[in-house]
């Protein structure tokens, strides 16, 4: 079975940044695209940022700009750096593949103070 292990949360002001990390084991980590998601309290897991074994990256609106997606297909690590946090970025961050059928890791808190 695919596992997910993120780190790399925290508390950091609005306007800082923090940089995101999911180590993958378990599969052909090369041959899946990832995605990061986030689940913000009262709220519905959304996905945020994805990238392909090839290393294309898509963004949601909400962050585009902002964060930046890669992968580090040796280290069998997916990152996100988020950059120009805002209050409204405050969630749990978690890594999955595409359609978010793997098995769901802790995910990593991400609390951007006003």
């Amino acid at each position: 079975q695919v596992q997910f292990v993120e780190s790399g949360g925290g508390l950091v002001q609005a306007g800082g940044s923090l940089r995101l990390s999911c180590v993958v084991s378990g599969s052909t980590f090369s041959i899946n695209t990832l995605a990061w998601y986030r689940q913000a309290p009262g709220k519905q897991r959304e996905s945020v940022a994805r990238i392909t074994n090839f290393g294309a990256a898509n963004y949601a609106d909400s962050v585009k700009g902002r964060f930046a997606i890669s992968r580090d297909n040796a280290k069998n690590t997916v990152y996100l750096q988020m950059n120009s946090l805002k209050f409204e970025d405050t969630a749990v961050y978690y890594c999955n593949n595409l359609f978010g059928t793997g098995n769901w890791g802790q995910g990593t808190q991400v609390t951007v103070s006003s």
